[in-house]
């Protein structure tokens, strides 16, 4: 069983002694108590469209829960055809073949009672949670709170259900919903609450970002108590394309108490037992659901699937969830995103380009973590302004990642270029062009080397450079997957001291973090030239982009008024470039692209 664990600063979790006397005395609580239900929630990684994997998986964790002698298990939403399915569900064979999916899983559920997401049509198409056992789907809840909102577009897709159900499962009224239900201070939950439910078993794909997890917990622990029920709670986990799902399941008692949890950012099996007499004591000293009760509107459907549990089962033996602190948190999310992006894309190696920045080292230490040294590779490309120091410096990273490094130099190349096109420039003064040469040059070679070596290539730009712009298109954007594209530059050094002090042998070298940044395409070149100093510009880009503050309001917040605007300009105008560049993880409440969607031509400014 999994009790309520503390935390330290760092994500770790408190004396292993105590944990388990904890975990001891529920268990012999439970040995006393009359009525009790034992639950799994089963966190799983599923691939969308992979119907032939995920059922696969399904069945195999029934399998699990049914050794540990659970009631039920669940399993995410949608995880019959993975989520977001987006525009397959446009396809009438899609879901026809996983509704045909589902009812395998059914057939496996015969001595258990599993809960699933999938697929339903009838006539229309609905975001379901099915109930099976005894071989076949005994019930059916229709997803009815559809979000719409952020990365949500499930309105495109799905029509809202209307009824709630209330199932009998060895006993115990247990109401299913899914997601976003329960996100609703008065809705689906309160409904089965008032048709007797005792424990809520809510299935959910719940994206990550950056401290959601406390966020989402809170609100769980007040559905919990005011409801005065059980909330099990079960997310999905791992990547899909820009979003990571960060498991961290959890069940929570009638007084709004964690009594167990998932770990975070990894597939896990939690099992615990609740005790129902709880419930009851809980209701009994409040009398206001009974006064609310005919209020409420709509009512629940109740079904009878079993009415016998286990009286004498074995104890369940404590675990220990793995759960971070908010920078761990966020370079774990990175790791699981970049991880299965790539093998979810059908490669199972990546190239980095390393200049002996430190975005480069931040994103090869996670390509490192996510597939393992032998399956990552740096290529350097030093031109005639790189430093002897950044070229150092990313040998030494690659020594101490333990990858193959790489060399292949752009100054032939480069000065060709520059002969090619000498006759047109003839008159003109060296700009930002010669620069972006050198960029693009790097993005040919990159690429040709992930061609003929079958290799992923992760490109190395922050949030706070795609802002403004401070990429260059065709050139160092060239790639196939972004993996720091929402870590605005701040937040880059914070992870790579992270890295280094986790293990405590440090991978990232020092000087990389502490030299001034730099493009290093033309001499003495620092990103200060250009833009701001990133603890002014992270602020001011946090404020626009995520927080959409007005000019005026990020101007009162004390920031000079033309660095506000200029900033404002460059954000506004490099959009163009940004619908260009490839997908990355969302780790921010609001990345660019899923959440926010701006007209590429566009001349409002807010000045």
């Amino acid at each position: 069983m999994r009790a309520n664990l503390g935390r330290s600063s760092h994500g770790f979790l408190r004396k292993r002694e105590s944990v388990e006397q904890a975990a001891t005395t529920v268990q012999r609580g439970m040995k006393r108590a009359g009525r009790r239900f034992r639950i799994a929630l089963a966190q799983i990684n599923t691939t969308v469209g992979d119907l032939d994997g995920n059922t696969a998986k399904i069945v195999d964790y029934m399998k699990q829960a049914r050794e540990l002698e659970a009631d039920a298990v669940a399993f995410p939403e949608l995880a019959i055809t993975g989520y977001p399915p987006e525009d397959l569900l446009f396809k009438r064979q899609f879901i026809d073949d996983s509704k045909a999916r589902a009812l395998e899983v059914a057939a496996a559920a015969t001595d258990i009672v599993a809960i699933f997401g999938f697929v339903d049509s009838d006539p229309d198409v609905y975001n379901a949670a099915a109930v099976a056992n005894g071989g076949k789907i005994v019930g059916v809840h229709h997803k009815m709170h559809l979000p719409n909102y952020g990365v949500f577009d499930e309105e495109r897709y799905f029509k809202s259900g209307s009824e709630c159900a209330v199932f009998v499962i060895c006993g115990v009224r247990v109401g299913v919903n899914v997601c976003e239900d329960i996100w609703q201070a008065v809705g689906p939950t309160v409904v089965q609450r008032s048709a007797g439910a005792e424990v809520i078993v809510n299935i959910s794909a719940s994206p990550f970002h950056s401290g959601k997890t406390a966020w989402r917990e809170n609100m769980l622990a007040t559905r919990a108590s005011d409801n005065e029920l059980y909330v099990a709670y079960l997310n999905l986990v791992g990547g899909q394309d820009e979003l990571v799902f960060d498991g961290a399941s959890v069940v929570f008692d009638p007084l709004g108490q964690a009594v167990a949890r998932g770990s975070q950012f990894e597939e896990d099996l939690v099992v615990a037992d609740l005790d129902l007499d709880a419930v009851f004591r809980a209701r009994a000293r409040d009398n206001r659901s009974r006064k609310e009760g005919s209020t409420i509107v709509g009512a629940a459907r109740v079904v009878t699937v079993s009415d016998k549990s286990e009286t004498d089962r074995r104890p369940l033996s404590p675990r220990f969830p793995k759960r971070y602190d908010r920078i761990g948190e966020i370079y774990a999310a990175l790791v699981t995103g970049t991880r299965d992006y790539v093998l979810k894309s059908g490669f199972s190696k990546a190239l980095v380009a390393l200049s002996g920045g430190v975005d480069s080292s931040l994103v090869a230490a996670i390509a490192v973590d996510a597939l393992g040294s032998s399956n990552v590779c740096g290529l350097s490309m030093p031109s005639r302004y790189s430093s002897e120091g950044s070229v150092l410096d990313a040998r030494e990273l690659s020594r101490n990642l333990g990858i193959e490094l790489k060399t292949a130099p752009i100054e032939e190349v480069f000065s060709s270029a520059l002969d090619t096109l000498a006759a047109h420039f003839e008159g003109l003064a060296p700009d930002r062009t010669e620069e972006n040469i050198q960029s693009r040059i790097r993005g040919i070679l990159v690429m040709a080397m992930s061609n003929k070596y079958g290799r992923l290539v992760l490109t190395t730009g922050n949030k706070s450079e795609m802002a403004v712009g401070y990429a260059t298109i065709y050139g160092d954007m060239a790639g196939g997957y972004a993996v720091i594209k929402d870590v605005p530059k701040t937040l880059v050094y914070d992870l790579c001291r992270y890295r280094n002090e986790r293990d405590g042998i440090p991978v990232i070298p020092d000087a990389v973090l502490t030299k001034p940044p730099s493009a290093e395409l033309t001499i003495g070149q620092t990103d200060q030239d250009s833009l701001p100093p990133y603890d002014s510009l992270d602020p001011i880009l946090r404020a626009y982009v995520e927080d959409d503050r007005s000019f005026e309001d990020i101007v009162e917040a004390g920031f000079d008024e033309q660095t506000v605007r200029d900033v404002i300009v460059l954000v506004d105008r490099n959009e163009y470039k940004r619908r260009q560049a490839p997908p990355g993880i969302k780790i921010t409440p609001r990345n660019f692209g899923r959440d926010r969607r701006m007209p590429i031509a566009n001349r409002y400014r807010p000045f």
